[in-house]
């Protein structure tokens, strides 16, 4: 077993122990497809690691794809991954505007895996406004709300169904993947059309 397999085998084994109740646990893996099979494939993660998953029969496929940040209104509801700032905000890593079927997943503000320090929002935009600093979105949720910093270089994305089609050597691809039977398996891929890569 190489060690890229013991330590992804040890991560997803690890959060049943705190909650044996709760669902398998998943990890979120982010990289690039190597090889590609109907029943498997090798991920080049960003560190450079590989790790061999097998494709769970009922995958599924998000496609992710480019829309602009004026698609954003008041009303629409969004995850934003970011970087917290001096001042408060939230300085936007990227915008996801979620398609009305999404509304209300995973709403609220935690910390998110992507870079050191970062934190996802899902919430309800309750005002656009032009800043120096670039557009500010007030993002409002339950027991709290946020002002998000989006910078012009920062991707926005929304969703909707895909199929097996949009995975590809070379492509890049965000996994979330369960033991399943004592094997490492992807349950749901988020990839890009035409060589468009999810920003996380």
């Amino acid at each position: 077993m190489t060690i890229q397999r013991r330590s992804l085998l040890l991560a997803l084994a690890a959060a049943p122990l705190a909650a044996a109740a709760q669902p398998a646990s998943t990890v979120r893996l982010r990289g690039t497809i190597e090889a590609l099979s109907p029943t498997g494939l090798t991920l080049r993660q960003r560190n450079g690691e590989r790790v061999e998953l097998a494709l769970d029969p009922r995958l599924t496929v998000t496609e992710v794809y480019p829309v602009q940040l004026s698609d954003i209104k008041a009303g629409s509801f969004v995850g934003v991954g970011a970087m917290p700032q001096a001042d408060g905000t939230q300085r936007a890593i990227a915008v996801t505007l979620f398609p009305e079927a999404m509304r209300g997943a995973g709403e609220g503000h935690r910390p998110f895996d992507f870079l050191p320090q970062s934190t996802m929002t899902n919430a309800t935009v309750a005002d656009v406004a032009v800043a120096p600093d670039g557009q500010r979105l007030q993002l409002t949720y339950p027991d709290g709300r946020k002002t998000i910093v989006v910078p012009p270089e920062a991707p926005v994305v929304s969703l909707r169904p895909g199929d097996r089609g949009l995975l590809a050597v070379g492509g890049a691809v965000s996994v979330s993947a369960q033991l399943v039977e004592g094997q490492p398996t992807a349950t749901r891929i988020s990839a890009g059309r035409n060589g468009f890569a999810p920003p996380y």
